[in-house]
């Protein structure tokens, strides 16, 4: 299959996922939640139990879009890189206490991606990804290193 393809199929998957793990935070019936984003109970099914091949991106989004979801959609070079991620809605969860510094800084940040304009947010977003990528890797390797030498030596 063509990388396009499969790069749509990943975000088809991730965008599907996070439509998923939002009726699961309602806890409520498919039945009510497929009512509240307004279709019908069996597209609500197929979409929480990963059935999506037969179902569009556009729709998908629309769905997000009705839940209130703010998805950032990430392609790449290979479909592997591709995903659906959701913005955080609120600074902190309901079970943590962060810090004045936390708080603050998270206040400037704010601040300043509201001066950037779309293209630096883009180039910025783009950068974090690539230093995260960046920061997986290595922690692989070093993971891969600590258990070579932590095998047993005969």
């Amino acid at each position: 299959m063509p990388p396009d393809f499969e790069t749509v199929r990943a975000l088809r998957s991730d965008v599907a996922l996070q439509i998923a793990r939002y009726t699961e935070r309602l806890g409520i019936s498919q039945m009510a939640a497929a009512k509240q984003l307004d279709l019908p109970q069996p597209t609500l099914s197929k979409i929480v139990n990963g059935r999506t091949s037969d179902l569009s991106l556009e729709l998908l989004l629309r769905i997000a879009a009705r839940a209130g979801l703010r998805l950032t959609l990430q392609t790449g070079l290979i479909p592997q890189e591709a995903g659906a991620y959701v913005a955080a809605s609120r600074l902190t969860s309901d079970r943590t206490f962060p810090s004045k510094i936390t708080v603050r800084s998270h206040v400037s940040l704010n601040e300043s991606l509201r001066e950037l304009t779309s293209a630096q947010r883009v180039e910025a977003f783009l950068e974090h990804n690539q230093l995260v990528n960046e920061l997986r890797e290595t922690a692989r390797a070093a993971q891969t290193l600590a258990l070579s030498h932590a095998s047993p030596r005969r």
